[in-house]
């Protein structure tokens, strides 16, 4: 079996007398989808904080590509290759949705300083940013300004700058909210192609998308995994059931 890409093992972290993540250990395997679900305040987004490098943890280790992160901050991590919707970069809210894509390829060619030429008038830049858009189905609001796009379609843009940046693994933290039924059945079928590209580990509240994608799932509770399996395995787990998915036992 190939080595993880991303490897949590026994994570702490507390809030004074609050255990906001209980000795969580988990891992990201080469081209899957690991999704992490759990009712609201379970501590997922605390979690991911941890694994971006926004939140210290108080014990426990994050490797990431066979290196221990956990002394590093969003910048270094970023730049290994850990990509983050939402985290990543906060859009220009004045900027179309392809200069913001642009910008994120700019970052990721290293050549920050570049900002100073007119960006829209590179060509390179923009053909890559073009591209970026047109695989999560935003081409068509290219020119469109950010702050006028839809929550959905912000989000939508957050994953095309992600792309940009090259990452080797995602952190996605609910990509589908805010879509209605027919966009979230178009990112569910992208998401599954851009496992093959980096694995991604995925908070998303929607059960059919989690079901549909997941090669395994953690279920959080109280900042403690309670059970990780396949979709069959979560279905029949009678913790679960009870914890999260709301049925009696």
């Amino acid at each position: 079996m190939a080595e993880p890409v991303l490897s949590i093992r026994n994570l702490c972290k507390s809030f004074g007398a609050l255990k906001a993540t209980d000795d969580v250990s988990l891992d990201l395997r080469p081209g899957e989808i690991h999704a992490l679900i759990g009712p609201n305040g379970a501590g997922k987004s605390t979690l991911i904080h941890q694994i971006a490098g926004t939140l210290k943890h108080n014990s426990g280790s994050i490797h990431f590509m066979g290196r221990d992160v956990s002394a590093l901050g969003v910048s270094p991590r970023a730049q290994m290759g850990l990509g983050r919707t939402f985290q990543i970069s906060s859009l220009a809210p004045e900027f179309s949705a392809l200069r913001n894509v642009m910008l994120a390829v700019q970052a990721n060619q290293g050549s920050s300083f570049r900002f100073w030429k007119p960006v829209m008038a590179d060509a390179s830049l923009k053909d890559t940013a073009r591209d970026m858009l047109h695989r999560v189905g935003l081409l068509e609001r290219a020119d469109i300004a950010s702050a006028a796009l839809s929550h959905g379609e912000r989000r939508q843009l957050e994953i095309a700058m992600a792309l940009a940046l090259g990452p080797k693994a995602f952190l996605l933290d609910e990509p589908m909210a805010g879509m209605g039924p027919e966009g979230s059945k178009r990112l569910t079928a992208f998401l599954d192609t851009l496992r093959h590209e980096a694995p991604i580990l995925l908070i998303e509240h929607d059960m059919d998308a989690v079901f549909a994608l997941a090669d395994r799932i953690s279920v959080l509770v109280y900042g403690r995994i309670i059970a990780t399996g396949s979709v069959d395995d979560i279905r029949r787990n009678p913790l679960v059931r009870e914890a999260y998915l709301g049925e009696s036992v």
